[in-house]
């Protein structure tokens, strides 16, 4: 199976391929952190010092715009991000703050009362403790 390079994808969904944006594309594709711009601007100056906080926020809303990432406000301090588009749900940890994706097994809602009205987008959020934070808690309730 041949892989489309990320330059290549872009183009398919009518982006310009700049260096800049393949480049933020790949960051926010390979991160597992649904980042911030903040986090994406961090990781990629170091290597594109020409980067600016406003070059990856207007990058993200381009990606938005043409179905190849999705903002996440799951805390309504601060806006994440995710390249994965298919519809999945996401989980955010109380303490350690960090945000998980997980499958949906039944992706359909029951949406009768919204006859009429069209839905542009689905979001499924969950809070709680990690198995991890709620690991450490476990063991310290125990001591």
């Amino acid at each position: 199976m041949m892989t489309v390079s990320v330059g290549d994808f872009l183009k398919s969904h009518d982006i310009k391929p700049s260096y800049q944006r393949v480049k933020i594309y790949e960051f926010l594709k390979n991160s597992k952190e649904h980042p911030t711009v903040e986090v994406i601007y961090s990781a990629l100056n170091p290597e594109i010092p020409t980067l600016s906080k406003t070059t990856v926020y207007n990058t993200l809303k381009v990606f938005i715009d043409k179905g190849i990432a999705m903002a996440i406000t799951i805390d309504e301090r601060e806006v994440r991000f995710d390249a994965e588009i298919r519809m999945h749900g996401h989980f955010k940890c109380y303490k350690c703050h960090q945000v998980y994706d997980f499958e949906m097994a039944d992706q359909t809602a029951d949406v009768e009362a919204l006859d009429g009205f069209q839905i542009m987008e689905r979001q499924v959020f969950y809070y709680g403790l990690c198995d991890h934070c709620n690991q450490k808690l476990e063991e310290v309730e125990k001591q």
